[in-house]
């Protein structure tokens, strides 16, 4: 399903939408969570992205996972291999810290959006889950970096 687009693997197609969509949830998730004056403004971008970042970070990791199979059913060396697991342990990691990140901007943005069931939750739930937020936010965009820059290794070393 993922393997090619137009001739190129697809993995080097879509890889770029989790390189951008997980940052831009790490940044709005974290500005919603430290900057309450700007919720009204950046919820609704928040929310988009809870749902956009951790589907683009799936759809990266399938896609570099039949990459993989290809390169393996090719026959290429262990080395090359020990390489493009490494990349796919970060990859793994990533899209479950994007995953929690998301599920955990989508309760902060359901604790503070002034719902009658929201409203009746104790103060220290809106503390705790932007406490959450921002731990997972700095997970994940810390696997963001170790992901691409495994990749890119894996990809260019060698080659410049």
């Amino acid at each position: 399903m993922f393997k090619e687009i137009m001739g190129i693997p697809a993995h080097a197609l879509l890889v770029h939408a989790a390189v951008v969509f997980v940052p831009l949830l790490v940044l709005f998730a974290l500005g919603y969570a430290l900057l309450p004056r700007l919720r009204a403004r950046i919820g609704w971008v928040a929310a988009i992205l809870a749902v956009v970042a951790p589907a683009s970070a799936l759809v990266a990791k399938l896609s570099g996972e039949e990459l993989k199979q290809v390169l393996v059913e090719k026959g290429y060396p262990p080395s090359i291999l020990d390489q493009v697991t490494e990349h796919q342990e970060y990859g793994d990691l990533m899209f479950w810290y994007a995953l929690g990140l998301a599920v955990a901007t989508g309760l902060l943005l359901f604790a503070t959006s002034g719902h009658p069931r929201a409203r009746a939750l104790p103060t220290w739930v809106n503390l705790v889950l932007a406490g959450i937020v921002v731990v997972l936010g700095v997970f994940a965009a810390a696997y963001v970096y170790l992901t691409g820059d495994s990749g890119a290794q894996a990809v260019w070393e060698g080659v410049l």
